[in-house]
């Protein structure tokens, strides 16, 4: 990552996002909202680190040859390719931080965190969650001679699904249920009960769901990942030569 600063991309836009955010609930007279406006940034770069890890990865080995040997290694390639995404995922979190520090300079006010306990525990299964489905990703990358195309087009649908700035509640209906199988949503919204203040209704249950839909993504992505890798070797597609 040393020496592709690009990566980084997403910890540099999101204190930027958190001051567009901010600035708008501000000037609105909704200051009770600033804190969607600090969460919402850090949450659009956990989704676009691990999205832009996945296809660079990937699309990076591709382009220098060095996809066949890491297929012909001993270790396991998803084995590879999950831990170097977490890896990255996991230094996403820096956001979060940034877009506190912004909203504090930007209201005077830091945003407190009611419910830390709730807070740090969707944080770490929003994290697993990121890493399971980026290996869905993944698969997709591996088969497009161009994994650019596919990461300019999931960003933004994923953050309307996942309501990462608007709750799913204020979505159209026709949007609820689609929104409600992405796993940001549920994440969305608990990490925005764990700063308001009273009891947070049905905490487990909706952790636990955080949970399912991230460990369907490994699921997923490991049975993708062995059909697809089997598929470039039949057709001889594996390198862009």
């Amino acid at each position: 990552m040393r020496g592709t600063p690009d990566w980084f991309l997403a910890l540099f836009t999101a204190p930027l996002l958190t001051a567009v955010f901010v600035s708008i609930f501000t000037h609105a007279g909704r200051g009770d909202l600033s804190s969607y406006g600090v969460l919402a940034p850090a949450l659009m770069a956990l989704w676009a680190m691990s999205l832009q890890t996945a296809g660079e990865l990937i699309s990076r080995e591709r382009e220098n040859g060095s996809l066949e040997a890491l297929l012909a290694a001993p270790a396991p390639f998803a084995a590879v390719l999950f831990g170097r995404i977490s890896a990255v995922t996991s230094i996403s979190t820096v956001a979060f931080a940034e877009s506190w520090l912004v909203g504090w300079a930007l209201t005077g006010e830091p945003v407190m965190i009611i419910h830390p306990g709730l807070f740090l525990i969707t944080v770490a299964l929003t994290l697993m969650a990121m890493t399971g489905w980026a290996g869905v990703m993944a698969c997709v990358f591996v088969l497009a001679r161009s994994a650019r195309t596919f990461q300019n087009s999931l960003s933004y649908p994923f953050f309307v699904l996942g309501g990462v700035i608007v709750p799913v509640a204020l979505l159209p209906d026709w949007l609820t249920w689609p929104a409600r199988a992405v796993f940001l949503s549920w994440s969305a919204d608990l990490l925005r009960d764990s700063l308001a203040t009273g009891p947070v209704d049905a905490a487990v249950l909706r952790l636990l769901l955080v949970a399912l839909l991230g460990a369907a993504g490994f699921v997923l992505s490991h049975v993708l990942l062995d059909r697809t890798l089997r598929r470039v070797r039949m057709t001889g597609r594996l390198a862009h030569a």
